[in-house]
């Protein structure tokens, strides 16, 4: 048995209900489904696309086991013909996206599935689980990245965050954003991801005093020692630092990389500590800090020039706690060849397949997004890209390297406004007059084959 994360049955019960619906009519032509997100979080001037690889991963993995279908079976909602036709499922269909690591904003599609219509309804609700969070934990990184002010940024959420699987992701997603890696060993070894760790203060716990217990890890990483130092008095247990350093490197040639605080007011302790290093000669000794960081307080010590060499940041940032879910849909927008799309308040969508152009000053800014149709011709670059047609992908996938140098250099392309941790003014994105011509069309259509669905039921 497969992994429940890598079942079909991971996915709302509806979808499959659906399927057999659409199966009972014969429903399964081609569909075209595009993700977005409704609006921003009132805390984000603008997101990070992330979660694609994974998207990617489980297209190409998605089919249904005999022992899936055998307990659809059990459950005795669907019928045996239905679930026979379930064996041959698999992905077919094409995919375009914005890649990985790209900025975007509200309203825009960030991907686009076209396929049989029982194939692009199946996947909807995982889809929607990989990109959502991956995205929110991406655009969340990137903001502590800015604030970090080029500092070490080390992923530290891992015992906090929502699961295993958003511990895995979240260290992914929060390197491609710009961090530094994780201390979460097995996103390190799936993800070859940069790996990071000290110690817990169990371990100064238990030896007899701190100056055993930083003898003894010095002694078992001499080439990696990062030495934590709040477990009972901060500025004693640098002072003790001072003294084995001096010691292991006259006698051993052992060198201590680091210490880290995790507590109290980090900037003040900081600088105290810093003090206490300089002045027994060890000046060559980073400090680490960690303990409930966000980009607030990471933006708040860094501007105020506390000397923290790097920062280990966790719960905060993979739970996305001041901002922790998008409101973010896959709809549908064409079916048989003809564009759809949802007309209630508040949640209606555009139509049909469309691309999103952006826009670049002379300089290189970003100076707003043109939401058109696929085929339009719209001034600027076209932010979709071909990924996948007849399930196969139509280019090598990019590298972890590949994604951060994009996100950084689209960080570079916004304007400084939206860069900046504080509420700014939306970023223009506009829709084409075609598209607004098209919607109109759209609900024509829709009006008149109602009312002629009413007629015929009245006679």
């Amino acid at each position: 048995m497969r992994h429940y994360a890598d079942s079909a049955l991971l996915t709302d019960l509806y979808e499959i209900a659906m399927l057999q619906a659409y199966f009972s009519r014969a429903m399964n032509q081609t569909a075209v489904f595009e993700f977005f997100v409704r609006q921003l979080p009132a805390q984000r001037n603008y997101l990070v696309a992330a979660g694609l690889a994974q998207v990617l991963a489980f297209l190409a993995a998605l089919r249904f086991e005999e022992n899936e279908l055998a307990w659809l079976g059990s459950t005795g909602r669907f019928d045996a013909a239905f679930l026979d036709s379930l064996h041959d499922l698999r992905f077919t269909g094409a995919l375009d996206a914005m890649p990985e690591g790209t900025i975007f904003f509200a309203g825009e599609p960030l991907l686009r599935i076209t396929a049989p219509l029982r194939e692009a309804q199946l996947i909807e609700s995982r889809l929607i689980n990989l990109l959502h969070y991956q995205t929110l934990v991406a655009s969340k990184a990137a903001r502590v990245w800015t604030a970090a002010r080029g500092k070490r940024l080390v992923d530290f959420g891992m015992r906090r965050a929502h699961g295993a699987e958003a511990a895995l992701l979240s260290a992914r997603a929060s390197h491609i954003a710009g961090f530094d890696g994780s201390a979460t060993t097995i996103a390190a070894r799936l993800f070859e991801l940069p790996v990071f760790g000290t110690m817990a203060h169990s371990f100064i716990q238990a030896h007899d005093s701190e100056a055993e217990a930083f003898a003894t890890f010095a002694h078992a990483f001499p080439d990696n020692t990062t030495l934590l130092i709040d477990t009972y008095d901060t500025e004693a247990a640098a002072a003790e630092v001072v003294r084995l350093a001096q010691r292991l490197r006259a006698q051993e040639g052992i060198h201590i990389k680091a210490v880290r605080i995790d507590s109290g007011e980090l900037g003040e302790q900081a600088r105290r500590v810093r003090a206490i290093l300089d002045a027994g000669g060890c000046g060559e000794i980073d400090i680490f800090a960690s303990g409930n960081l966000d980009e607030h307080a990471v933006d708040a010590l860094t501007s105020g020039g506390a000397p923290i060499d790097g920062f280990g940041v966790g719960t905060r940032m993979n739970t996305c706690s001041d901002a922790p879910y998008l409101d973010c849909a896959y709809k549908l927008v064409e079916y048989a060849g003809q564009p759809r799309r949802k007309r209630s308040a508040g949640k209606s969508t555009w139509p049909g397949r469309k691309q999103v152009f952006r826009r670049f000053d002379a300089h290189g800014m970003m100076e707003g997004d043109t939401v058109a149709l696929e085929h339009e011709a719209a001034p600027g670059a076209a932010l979709l890209e071909p990924v996948l047609r007849g399930g196969a992908p139509v280019q090598p996938a990019a590298s972890l390297a590949q994604l951060r140098a994009r996100v950084q250099a689209q960080l570079a392309s916004l304007p400084a406004a939206l860069r900046a941790l504080e509420p700014a003014p939306p970023y223009a994105v506009t829709v084409s007059p075609s598209l607004h011509e098209l919607a109109r069309q759209t609900d024509l259509r829709h009006d008149a084959l109602a009312a002629a669905a009413r007629a015929n039921w009245a006679t």
